[in-house]
């Protein structure tokens, strides 16, 4: 069960919400809608109670690219680096690619691999994304016959090359390097206080 606010220490709350501010370096709200829905969302919820704290959260991220990609949070924030780079495509088309893995429907699987190729991968598409001929043409085949895997060679080498090339860039920028003591430095207080709590400013 979370706790109120009103049980926080005033140095907690002052920690917690300098902590929310220094994430607003990364989480340009207004710049993190998608079709995808929420999946920018960045999440300040209840359900965070049951999960690590957002301090370890961010400090996972450095972890492992696996670590990063499997936080919400994690994503909503190097989505938001990548906008500074202008090479935010990659990310999006591996997120369109892993809400495209769950559809179910062979009809809606068809429609929406037509789409997620004429956004990310034909040439000149709106959000073109960096890929070989050969993979480009080998996506293109599959969607003759598509089926949940019909993305895999090129979501993987778009992830591939995130991993390499923008994810160490993220790791090394300053304001991920900002957040990241401001967490070390929460985790390291003997105040019982979790950033988890949703703050209302």
């Amino acid at each position: 069960m979370c706790r109120t606010l009103s049980t926080f220490p005033t140095t907690c709350l002052e920690r917690a919400k300098e902590f929310k501010t220094r994430l607003g370096i990364f989480l340009h709200k207004s710049d993190l809608g998608s079709d995808n829905g929420n999946i920018y969302k960045f999440e300040w919820s209840n359900k965070h109670c049951k999960q690590r704290n957002l301090s370890e959260d961010v400090l996972g991220w450095r972890e492992s690219f696996d670590l990063l990609l499997s936080s919400k949070n994690g994503v909503a924030a190097f989505h938001a680096f990548l906008k500074t780079e202008f090479s935010e495509e990659n990310l999006e088309f591996w997120l369109a690619c892993e809400e495209f893995k769950k559809i179910r429907s062979a009809t809606k699987l068809a429609s929406r691999a037509h789409r997620i190729f004429e956004e990310f991968i034909r040439s000149e598409a709106p959000k073109e994304v960096n890929i070989d001929h050969e993979t480009r043409e080998l996506t293109r085949t599959n969607l003759q016959a598509a089926t949940a895997k019909c993305f895999d060679v090129a979501q993987g080498k778009t992830r591939t090359l995130m991993e390499k090339d923008s994810y160490p860039r993220f790791l090394k920028s300053p304001a991920y390097q900002d957040l990241a003591s401001q967490a070390s430095a929460t985790n390291a207080s003997p105040s019982n206080c979790s950033l988890a709590e949703p703050l209302h400013t």
